[in-house]
């Protein structure tokens, strides 16, 4: 069964997304491949990013734990038995907060005669969008577009922050973005929750020309593979943050038509 939203699922923003992210990856090289052929190869490149403050993320991403622990009445028991002066018992018990290694999964072209990269696809995850791992992928940014490189960004999470966030860039939940190497701009595809994703373009080196991605036509497909709708809940409301009222409203039609 498709998804009742005609571009992105916001229910896909939960604790299916790792699996989205890699998915989505692996389908855009799919799709990429046959238009980059002879001079160009896409590869999946998979790095580790720490997420150093998962409680955030705790209910959306990571299953929920238990957070504390009550001291058990036999251990007070215990040392009340004794003479001497009595320690007090804790009232509870905290883990201590442990990092979390996340997969990032992204999708490198590089052409075949120096295995030169030239452009760089990122979907974007929670641990890129908020401290200090927004500041390590923005450095991540500036490095690739020193060294000569295109980047594309799909940004399909609408919590965290934007790290080519700017005052100018429209409210919308999801968004685009592509530098091209050495341009002084940024192009920008906002798009909202009732559109579907565009088809945008992948530069190569010059003078070849850009060579289109259809980013709207890979998410049905890795969501038809994956039979997400078995696995979606779409009774309950989406994952956070919030809708607004009339989006709530556009979604509760949505899903009335499934």
């Amino acid at each position: 069964m498709p998804s009742p939203f005609p571009g992105m699922d916001p229910y896909l923003e939960g604790y299916l997304w790792p699996d989205v992210h890699s998915a989505l990856a692996s389908k855009i090289r799919q799709k990429l491949a046959p238009l980059l052929r002879p001079r160009y190869i896409a590869r999946l490149e998979i790095y580790l990013a720490e997420d150093p403050f998962p409680e955030g993320e705790i209910g959306i991403l990571y299953p929920d734990v238990e957070v504390l622990e009550a001291l058990g009445q036999q251990q007070i028991r215990q040392n009340s038995s004794t003479d001497t002066a009595i320690i007090t018992p804790p009232s509870l018990t905290l883990p201590f907060p442990e990092t979390v290694d996340v997969r990032i999964t992204a999708v490198e072209i590089r052409d075949v005669a120096k295995n030169r990269l030239v452009t760089s696809l990122e979907i974007l995850s929670p641990v890129n969008k908020r401290e200090p791992g927004l500041a390590a992928y923005r450095q991540k940014r500036r490095r690739l577009y020193a060294a000569n490189v295109h980047l594309l960004e799909i940004d399909l999470l609408r919590r965290g922050t934007r790290p080519f966030a700017q005052s100018r860039l429209p409210s919308v939940p999801y968004c685009i973005a592509l530098t091209r190497a050495s341009a002084k701009k940024t192009e920008i595809w906002p798009v909202p929750l009732t559109s579907p994703l565009p088809v945008v373009p992948i530069p190569l080196q010059p003078p070849d020309e850009d060579v289109p991605l259809e980013l709207q036509a890979a998410l049905i497909e890795i969501y038809d593979e994956a039979a997400y709708d078995l696995s979606l809940n779409y009774g309950e409301l989406p994952p956070p943050p919030a809708f607004s009222k009339e989006e709530e409203t556009w979604i509760a039609a949505q899903l009335e038509q499934r």
